[in-house]
């Protein structure tokens, strides 16, 4: 497939996708949607993918929705299209998606790092849900998942308000789970998706799922999940090999099966 808002690459078995609309701080359209999902979906087929990466500039991850896509649309034609139903592609993705975010992530670009599994920001990442000083609020998730992640008054806060938060506050929030210089970011990003992507693949996806339960279901539901998923690893011959490994301190040699 040939991308003309993104950059693909493959590094080692990590996927890479770099947002690449810099004259407009790579504001999300619905082609941006539709390349982004397509290459996170062309990874998760691929088997010698074991992790995925999205990024953007130094700059700005993204720095919202494209206004200009929306601002002429009618109730009608945004109900019937179900717009931006097309993200949701991207949350079923198996295979684990690492946000590396620099600079803005504000309206869509904080909603598409909350979608990936975890974020890890420059010192000069900037978070935040501004929709409501359009007259708006979020509709890629922002009031469902900032409130998940760092509470509500805090989520209450910063939809209400527009406010920004800076990579710091965004650590201590829960909203990232690290902050790095910035010219590390991709280095330190790139070193996580290494390590989640040289483990066994059937173990990465199955604590992917079993941390994602918790978010969906009762805690007594969702530590049943837990039971029966870490049993049924028993049948997998990396369980064998990992245990091995341990106990004769040595690698384990996976084998994703």
């Amino acid at each position: 497939m040939t991308y003309e808002s993104i950059l693909v690459e493959t590094r080692g078995k990590v996927g890479l996708i770099t947002l690449n609309r810099p004259k407009a701080l790579n504001a999300l359209n619905s082609q941006v949607m539709a390349e982004v999902v397509a290459a996170a979906q062309a990874f998760d087929a691929d088997a010698n993918i074991g992790c995925m990466v999205i990024t953007g500039s130094e700059k700005a991850f993204a720095a919202g929705a494209d206004i200009k896509e929306m601002q002429a649309k009618a109730y009608a034609e945004m109900y019937l299209e179900d717009f931006f139903v097309g993200w949701e592609g991207l949350t079923r993705i198996r295979k684990p998606i690492i946000a590396a975010v620099a600079g803005y992530a504000l309206g869509g670009g904080c909603e598409l790092a909350m979608m990936c599994d975890f974020i890890i920001a420059a010192e000069n990442a900037k978070f935040g849900q501004p929709e409501i000083t359009l007259g708006v609020m979020p509709g890629m998730g922002g009031s469902q998942r900032l409130t998940r992640f760092v509470g509500k008054s805090k989520a209450m806060d910063m939809c209400l308000t527009g406010r920004m938060m800076d990579a710091a506050e965004a650590e201590r929030s829960g909203l990232v789970s690290r902050v790095v210089p910035l010219e590390q970011l991709l280095d330190e990003t790139m070193k996580a998706a290494d390590k989640i992507a040289a483990l066994s693949l059937p173990a990465v996806i199955m604590n992917k799922e079993s941390v994602n339960r918790a978010y969906e279901t009762t805690l007594a539901e969702g530590l049943r999940f837990e039971r029966r998923v870490f049993h049924s690893m028993f049948a997998f011959e990396d369980q064998k090999e990992g245990m091995a490994a341990f106990v004769e301190k040595r690698p384990a040699n996976f084998r994703n099966r």
